[in-house]
């Protein structure tokens, strides 16, 4: 059983590393933002009212997230394991999810850092060339992460793995595969 958090800074490639990790370690991949996508696209009452957030320019505020992720980890194949990728993002959320677990009579596994020198997300978020990646705002990005993520390193400091997250994907995810090893 394996149950993991995956964090990261925007543009340290997190989504690339969840579906490479999930899908060797045969666990779902579960990201905030498909859960969001899923909802409103098929108008449940929760992506009802998660589209009026978003369509306001507004962050889905932790409640409907919470209740979304607690919704998916209740999945029959989410029970013998997960990777969550874009949850939890503050200590609030984490209380949720260290909830969520006990009920179930479990524990996070890992929390897995990929570690990237802002430079470089910076880098690879200009070279995709979105019309809304200037510089100022991605580094605005990069300093939201930071405090809003630093919390949570510490909250989680005794499962938490941090790995370069620098590299080829394969590279990186045999470092993650060679940590979590290591701890099991």
């Amino acid at each position: 059983m394996t149950r993991l958090v995956l964090v990261g800074p925007p543009g340290a490639g997190k989504g690339t590393q969840a579906v490479a990790l999930s899908e060797e370690l045969r666990i779902p991949h579960i990201s905030t933002g498909d859960l969001f996508r899923k909802h409103v696209g098929e108008e449940t009452p929760l992506g009802k009212e998660t589209k009026r957030y978003l369509d306001a320019g507004e962050l889905v505020p932790d409640d409907v997230t919470n209740r979304m992720v607690r919704e998916r980890l209740a999945e029959s194949d989410a029970k013998h394991g997960f990777l969550l990728d874009g949850f939890p993002r503050n200590i609030a959320q984490a209380d949720v999810l260290g909830q969520i677990l006990s009920e179930d009579g479990v524990r996070l596994d890992a929390v897995v850092q990929l570690v990237v020198d802002e430079d470089v997300v910076v880098a690879r978020l200009l070279e995709r060339g979105r019309t809304d990646d200037t510089e100022d705002v991605i580094r605005r990005r990069q300093q939201v992460y930071v405090s809003e993520t630093a919390p949570l390193l510490d909250y989680y400091r005794d499962v938490l793995i941090s790995v370069d997250g620098v590299g080829e994907v394969a590279e990186i995810s045999a470092r993650v595969l060679a940590a979590l090893s290591e701890r099991s």
